[in-house]
């Protein structure tokens, strides 16, 4: 015997008995329905709608997966990143708000640079980093790279969608670029760096594990890009990194090792430091970026 519709508010409430947070029963319900994400009003106006068939499976599955850990952005297709609506899936990681850090520096920076700065985000995933910085700096010329074909769709799908002129290549860090690409006036990446056995990796399952784990120590990537960073940046470039809760001391004891000037750290949204960075001395040592790919 087929079981009777559930309205609205049923539809919440079996939710609840299941111990999925309102919030996001809330959410997904307003998606299988067709509605914003944000109109929680619209469900106390309809509570006494019923669900159809269909809709109600949809609802249904939705729930379990969010039950079993699936981010809400893979859920629902989109993440609002620096006030930016991004289409995201399982091709690429979750953009986090602590991640905006990032962008806020570097605008800060732009006024120090030149006038029409070279930018690139490397791993850019989404694109989360590179759109909002290209959004909010239209006189730049940003550039973005990664490693996975599949993530370099999703971000030309939102760079598009966005009409913004992002240019994307395909390639490990900076050895995705071509010799003739322009100096870059300012670096940012969200690279991986978690270690490799962190027993939190078990709760971020459903993201792609090349863009989480990076060694022993979670730094091997940053250490990467770091070593390639100067063949790349103008004298007074700036390379900015976010990196694990407790890796600004390491992470700052290696950009300085490699010459980096005015290397300091940025505090998120927690008030732990998720950021550092430095600014490439115009005496330091240079690599040829031939000789850098190697690295």
């Amino acid at each position: 015997m087929s079981q009777p519709p559930l309205s609205i508010a049923d539809a919440l409430r079996q939710a609840q008995l299941q111990q999925l947070p309102r919030l996001d029963a809330q959410m997904l319900l307003l998606h299988v329905l067709g509605q914003s994400p944000r109109d929680r009003a619209w469900l106390l106006a309809h509570d006494d709608d019923l669900l159809d068939t269909a809709t109600q499976a949809r609802w249904e599955a939705l729930c379990r997966r969010r039950l079993a850990g699936e981010p809400m952005a893979y859920l629902l297709g989109q993440r609002e990143f620096f006030g930016l609506e991004l289409q995201v899936d399982a091709r690429v990681l979750d953009p986090r708000p602590d991640t905006e850090i990032l962008v806020e520096w570097a605008l800060e920076l732009l006024p120090s640079l030149a006038s029409s700065p070279a930018i690139a985000d490397l791993g850019t995933g989404s694109g989360a980093i590179a759109c909002a910085i290209a959004a909010h700096a239209p006189g730049a010329q940003v550039f973005a790279s990664d490693a996975s074909n599949d993530a370099l769709a999703v971000a030309r799908s939102n760079a598009e969608q966005l009409q913004l002129p992002v240019q994307f290549a395909h390639g490990c860090w900076l050895q995705a670029f071509a010799p003739a690409t322009p100096r870059f006036d300012l670096i940012v990446s969200n690279p991986p760096y978690i270690r490799a056995d962190d027993p939190h990796l078990q709760a971020l399952m459903h993201e792609p594990l090349s863009a989480l784990a990076s060694g022993a120590d979670g730094l091997d990537d940053i250490r990467a890009i770091i070593a390639q960073a100067p063949a790349w940046l103008k004298p007074g470039g700036w390379l900015l990194l976010e990196h694990g809760y407790d890796q600004s001391e390491a992470v700052q004891a290696l950009l300085r090792q490699q010459g980096f000037a005015a290397v300091q750290s940025r505090q998120d949204l927690a008030s732990i430091a998720r950021g550092t960075g430095g600014r490439w001395a115009a005496s330091s040592p240079r690599l040829d970026p031939e000789q850098a790919s190697t690295v």
